[in-house]
């Protein structure tokens, strides 16, 4: 067979989607069971790849939060197979009555749920990730094009071809998935407009903005996760501190992992002795203002933690007035991902959850709940921070559209120009 460039492959890729979108939710949950036991079935070579991708990383001395990313144990498979057994039973997005409309008689307007098409998703090094990605596209009926991080190379080329044979011999269309290897490949995926519909990039700032200024494609996604937790004066410290430690240490490379305090004055000489030691016990490094600084043995931070996305052991911390001056430094310092106010307060914190402009605002819980699986949407292809199409994590809801059907009986618009006819509008 001929070599086929990047181009010609998602031209294969998007011959596939139409008859992907006619599948029925048999069909595609069919092919999602198939995937859960061709995963059980092939773990010892699934291990063996991940072994293989670990020995590359510690050689290359990769980053240690990117190594627990990329490690995939019996314990992740597990997981991944229990998400994809919640994902069946979820109800089918596909062919959903959003409004049946009469515009006049024997003229019905329908609008129906549909896939989006062809989805293009960059994304870290985690091979659960791949999983997670290719069994909510299978379900929403979409076909997907998928790259992760060079350190998973092995796992993924693994796991990707036992989806991929999993899903064709149960009956889905032939090329209705497709996997970049290369980093060199995304460049040609960017310039695929017209056959890959969206495209979801997950990573850094400076990598989703390179995505977003290099193609005609739709995009979305996030760029940073720089989220927050303000201590109000009436929280329940208690509560604060939990809260704080699990949204900080419980995955510290996510992005839905706090970076930043905001800590009302009234209380900071009651809770910041008690913060610190509680940070220090899991080897966490506090960065605090200068009034902060005063009150414990900690680094005194600067303007550019504000804006800092540490994605490791490390947390700034300041003063604010009150739960105003908390909105308003969120805003301006957040990256619109996911929020979180501490206090008893229920009107203090209405206050917080209606102003604070984020795809997820929260009160007394940690910021790492921000997840699809959490959500209960069996998973998420990544988390949107836009307001256009889907926000937040993003499950099944987010990656349909919908169409138009309209059944008429010869009925022509002149008639209605006219005056012949009028329309008489009566919702179903």
């Amino acid at each position: 067979m001929r070599y086929m460039n990047i181009r010609e492959q998602a031209k294969s890729v998007k011959m596939a989607a139409p008859k992907m979108a006619g599948s029925s939710g048999e069909q595609r949950n069919n092919a999602l069971k198939a995937i859960a036991e061709a995963l059980k079935k092939n773990q010892d070579k699934i291990f063996a790849a991940n072994k293989a991708d670990l020995e590359q990383a510690e050689k290359d001395h990769v980053a240690a939060a990117i190594v627990k990313r990329l490690k995939f144990d019996e314990t992740k498979l597990r997981d991944v197979i229990a998400g994809i057994h919640d994902l069946i039973h979820l109800e089918d997005p596909l062919f959903q009555k959003q409004m049946t409309r009469q515009l006049d008689q024997g003229l019905t307007l329908i609008r129906e749920t549909c896939p989006i098409g062809v989805i293009g998703v960059i994304f870290e090094a985690r091979p659960d990730a791949l999983i997670q990605i290719s069994s909510l596209c299978i379900k929403s009926g979409n076909c997907v094009i998928l790259k992760g991080g060079s350190e998973t190379m092995n796992s993924n080329r693994v796991l990707f071809q036992i989806i991929y044979d999993a899903v064709i011999q149960s009956g889905m269309p032939e090329n209705c998935m497709l996997q970049l290897e290369a980093r060199s490949e995304i460049s040609e995926l960017l310039t695929c407009n017209g056959d890959v519909d969206l495209l979801i990039p997950r990573g850094s700032n400076a990598f989703v903005q390179y995505i977003m200024d290099h193609t005609k494609i739709p995009v979305m996604g996030h760029a940073d996760g720089i989220c927050h937790i303000y201590v109000d004066k009436e929280a329940d410290l208690d509560k604060a501190v939990s809260v704080i430690i699990d949204a900080k240490i419980q995955y510290v490379s996510a992005c839905n992992a706090v970076e930043t305090l905001l800590i009302h004055k009234d209380i900071l000489k009651v809770f910041i002795p008690r913060l610190y030691d509680a940070l220090k016990e899991h080897q966490v490094e506090l960065r605090g203002s200068r009034k902060i600084a005063a009150l414990c043995p900690c680094k005194e931070s600067s303007a550019e933690d504000d804006k800092t996305e540490y994605l490791d052991y490390i947390v700034s911390a300041k003063e604010v007035e009150g739960v105003e001056e908390a909105v308003n430094h969120i805003n301006a310092f957040g990256s619109h991902h996911t929020d979180c106010i501490i206090t008893e307060n229920q009107e203090t914190a209405e206050y917080f959850m209606r102003y604070v402009d984020s795809a997820g605002v929260y009160q007394n819980c940690s910021t790492r709940f921000a997840d699809g699986y959490r959500y209960g949407f069996g998973a998420e292809v990544g988390i949107s921070t836009s307001k256009i199409h889907a926000r937040g994590p993003v499950g099944l809801e987010g990656l349909v559209s919908y169409k138009y059907k309209l059944y008429g009986n010869g009925n022509i618009v002149e008639d209605y120009a006219k005056g012949r006819k009028t329309f008489h509008f009566l919702d179903l």
